[in-house]
């Protein structure tokens, strides 16, 4: 390896971010993660990772949710790192405009779809419609081509409509404990990547 090309890959990753940098907030979903879940597993292994608690997790109520997720953003002390996943992304979406403190990126698992009005349980629309601004910080959702709560062109357009990388996970269901995901190393690979490349923001 030359002297130029070495120089220009640690200057990639000058700033680049590390778990010690950022408040990493768990978001979970409906009826939130058991013991099993890949998201569990993470935060017991991330230094710096904390969950969203939601008072009513089996009764979601949009403005709850929102709320926990901004506060936990808006009392954070380093850069935000957002772990979502399924009604956490729509909770962490729905919520970027109450946030005050700087968020570095997200990383997005198997968003539903809240706005089909076949999702069960049905109050889970009251998390829609999602906005399609472009996400202000850098993002990934991965989505699943057999995830029984979105169709995978629903995922892959939202993917688009928020500037997000697309990641797509295969025939994976909802990409949780129940489908066979509670360890996830593909997954935890790629969110190591993903820190990698976060910038203080």
């Amino acid at each position: 390896m030359s002297d130029r090309v070495a120089a220009g890959k640690a200057a990639r990753y000058i700033g680049a971010m590390k778990v010690k940098d950022a408040d990493i907030l768990i978001v979970p979903g409906y009826t939130n993660s058991g013991p099993e879940h890949w998201q569990t597993r993470w935060q017991s292994k991330l230094s710096t990772a904390r969950r969203v608690e939601q008072a009513e997790w089996t009764k979601p109520v949009r403005e709850d949710w929102t709320a926990s997720v901004a506060n936990a953003v808006n009392e954070a002390e380093r850069p935000v790192v957002l772990v979502a996943h399924s009604l956490g992304v729509a909770a962490a979406v729905q919520a970027i405009p109450q946030f005050k403190k700087p968020v570095a990126g997200a990383f997005f698992v198997a968003p539903p779809d809240v706005s089909n009005p076949e999702i069960r349980p049905k109050h889970l629309m009251t998390f829609g419609p999602y906005s399609r601004d472009p996400l202000p910080f850098p993002s990934i959702v991965i989505a699943s081509r057999n995830d029984p709560f979105c169709a995978f062109e629903i995922a892959e357009d939202l993917a688009a409509a928020w500037g997000s990388l697309f990641i797509d996970a295969g025939e994976a269901g909802h990409l949780n404990h129940d489908a066979g995901f509670g360890p996830w190393p593909e997954g935890s690979m790629t969110f190591a990547k993903f820190l990698t490349e976060l910038k203080q923001p």
